[in-house]
């Protein structure tokens, strides 16, 4: 159905002006080089997110400002001002300069949302080296294949996550320190390990940041595609202007919000706009280390009375499907603007919000390769709901045909982006030609599907590839097949995206099995149990159906389309290519 467009209100019940409200006029004047007299740069020349993340706040006079509002799991609060990050950070710079980690060099962060997340993050980025933040669900394969491709000098995990690590670890040559972490207590550590809080311990709260060129590699995210092993997408430390211009364009953030996004670090999110953005625009985050609760999200909303509020689709569903009740009964009354990323949001989730929380949830499109945002609904701004909203400043995206022809509004097409944004990868690590392939005509080439409108609004349509995404979370269908056949009873295994009315999709298997075994419930709970223990819950299937044979090319490859198709009682389209049975 269509749903009516929300106008914006006159004045908001919080009075605050929007950043971007004159969108128009903005969008002719911006010059992302002007973006930089707002950031201050390295005191000897460059620049570095660390630095303009933490350290100018402190040179500026605002270190006693309110940097993290940290809960944990249990309950318990903690408040870190940016002179405290800070301080934090410089400990963990020197840790690494101590143990003779050189710049450039890849350190990895396998941890929950602890409070030694960011200071190592921040740490890592201060003294030079590239930040890898995986995500704490992640099973021992998937850590393998981003420590192994980015020959990953160092680890810092916890004592609950480093059995997955040590599953794998003879297959990390270049893993040479593992740092291991424990925010309620100092760690026993085995042979081979380092404790963190030794570490700290013996480490400095002075630095001087490492100088860094903006076009320093900063940040590693791995992205997963249709065919491979996942992909690392490098940024460089001039993202950050990005980071710095989207929170406030985007996020409309201002210095007194109180700021919650729920992603976890492991995903581009969480470090673009759960650290960089926030932190550069000098506000206050609320870090919740806590999974999905409806109850304990409103809670924290009430508690720390956040202002701005960044989360997931897939959590607004959950939102939506636990009821309004649980809205009545907290105070909420301090949100003024929300937002949502990571897949579409669904049109009734907007007019929903709006009804039941009073405000409705702004979507924005970006990717890991664009590392900020580049399409996005505006605090100033009306929506449409189901809409990607209408280009940031400085962003210039189109959709084209397959010459790079520019269509007319209304036609879909793909969706691609000028290159030239600061936050653009620079690279897929070790795999350049890959990267080039990425480009086409002048354009970065997305692999979306979208249409624009009359007035300027972009809609998504679907991906242009097999990738899954399941909650937000982008899942190659070759990293799975690829576990599920090292169990010694699967011959073959295809995986589709299935749709799902809360995760958008779910990771669906189909299996055909070696001689000597029987399609079985067991064996269907055995696949699940050793998917899962390999690449962790939130990538491995949901469902697994047994098949005699999947479908596959002459040359051998399957036919994924297919068997979506065959799933969800679709047309099969084109099977010339098909091999004779």
């Amino acid at each position: 159905m269509d749903y009516e467009t929300i106008r914006k209100p006159p004045v908001n019940a919080h009075a605050v002006r929007p950043n971007l409200d004159d969108y128009a006029g903005t969008r002719s004047a911006f010059d992302y080089e002007r973006v930089i007299d707002g950031l201050d740069g390295l005191p000897g020349g460059g620049l570095n997110i660390a630095h303009e993340s933490l350290d100018r706040h402190v040179a500026a006079g605002s270190g006693d400002k309110t940097c993290v509002l940290w809960e944990g799991k249990d309950g318990r609060s903690e408040t870190y001002t940016y002179a405290d990050m800070a301080k934090l950070s410089n400990q963990f710079a020197n840790v690494l300069r101590n143990l003779g980690v050189e710049k450039g060099s890849r350190v990895f962060v396998f941890m929950d949302r602890t409070p030694e997340l960011y200071a190592a993050a921040f740490g890592t980025l201060k003294a030079g080296c590239i930040i890898g933040p995986l995500f704490s669900a992640f099973g021992p394969d998937a850590i393998r294949d981003r420590l192994e491709n980015s020959e990953a000098a160092v680890l810092v995990t916890t004592p609950q996550l480093k059995e997955k690590v040590y599953e794998v670890r003879d297959d990390l040559p270049a893993l040479k320190h593992l740092i291991i972490a424990d925010h309620d207590a100092s760690p026993e550590v085995a042979d081979g390990e380092l404790s963190w809080n030794a570490l700290m311990a013996d480490a400095s709260d002075e630095f001087e940041i490492v100088a860094t060129d903006p076009e320093d590699p900063a940040v590693m995210h791995y992205t997963s595609g249709t065919t491979g092993k996942p992909k690392g997408a490098v940024h460089v430390h001039k993202a950050v202007l990005g980071h710095y211009a989207t929170g406030r364009f985007a996020l409309d953030l201002h210095p007194e919000d109180i700021y919650w996004c729920t992603a976890d670090p492991g995903w581009v999110t969480g470090t673009s706009y759960g650290m960089f953005a926030p932190f550069t625009n000098g506000v206050t985050s609320v870090i919740y280390e806590g999974g999905f609760s409806a109850r304990a999200w409103y809670e924290v909303i009430e508690k720390y009375k956040v202002t701005v509020w960044y989360t997931a689709p897939t959590a607004i569903r959950m939102l939506m499907k636990a009821g309004d009740d649980v809205v009545k009964r907290h105070d909420l009354s301090t949100l003024r603007f929300i937002m949502s990323v990571g897949e579409p949001l669904n049109p009734e989730a907007v007019v929903w919000s709006e009804e039941t929380l009073g405000l409705p949830f702004h979507d924005n499109w970006w990717q890991t390769e664009t590392g900020s945002i580049m399409i996005a609904n505006y605090a100033a701004q009306d929506i449409k709901p189901g809409s990607m909203g209408r280009p940031l400043p400085g962003i210039e995206p189109g959709i084209i045909d397959e010459e790079g022809n520019v269509v007319a509004p209304g036609e879909e097409g793909d969706l691609a982006v000028r290159p030239g944004w600061p936050s653009m990868f620079r690279t897929y690590w070790k795999n350049e030609e890959l990267y080039d392939s990425k480009f086409r005509n002048g354009w970065y080439i997305t692999g979306d599907r979208a249409r624009m409108d009359e007035d300027g609004y972009y809609w998504f349509v679907g991906r242009s590839d097999d990738v899954i995404n399941t909650a937000g979370h982008l899942v190659g269908p070759f990293e799975v097949e690829s576990a599920l056949m090292e169990h010694p009873a699967v011959a073959e295994a295809g995986v589709i995206g299935k749709p799902d009315e809360v995760a958008m999709e779910v990771v669906k298997a189909f299996v055909s099995l070696k001689e000597g075994y029987e399609p079985t419930p067991e064996l269907r709970q055995e696949l699940t149990r050793f998917a899962r223990g390999k690449l962790g819950p939130g990538v491995a299937p949901r469902e697994i159906d047994f098949i005699d044979s999947l479908p596959k090319t002459r040359s051998g490859k399957i036919m994924r389309r297919l068997l979506k198709a065959r799933e969800l009682g679709l047309e099969e389209g084109d099977t010339s290519t098909l091999e004779d049975d």
